[in-house]
């Protein structure tokens, strides 16, 4: 239990870490960069299959990974508007909050 717990805290943290990184200026620049890198290496390779494959390659398994990662966020950032939602909720005494927990049927 405790090995899980300290494993989920750790994929937090670097989904956390990740994602903030992932979605800075920074890295769209090493994507630009990468990109145009692999676009002017082409000509040295005469656009071979291989050429066309290591970038194929290569953004789709960035693109599976980040999937995780973005999902990761998504359902924390979701998760946090839903609580802060329900306590708005509740410290509205003649509001309606029959519904707060619907989403758990």
């Amino acid at each position: 239990m405790a090995k899980e717990r300290s494993l989920a805290e750790g994929f937090q943290v670097f989904a956390t870490k990740s994602s903030y990184w992932v979605g800075s200026r920074w890295a769209f620049a090493l994507a630009v960069m990468t990109i145009f890198l692999w676009g002017v290496s082409g000509p040295h390779f005469h656009y071979s299959d291989t050429w066309q494959l290591v970038v194929n390659t290569a953004t789709t398994i960035v693109t599976f990974l980040m999937v995780f990662l973005i999902q990761n966020t998504q359902n924390r950032d979701a998760k946090a508007i839903h609580l802060k939602l329900d306590e708005i909720i509740r410290a509205i005494r003649p509001a309606d909050n029959n519904m707060i927990n619907i989403e758990s049927f």
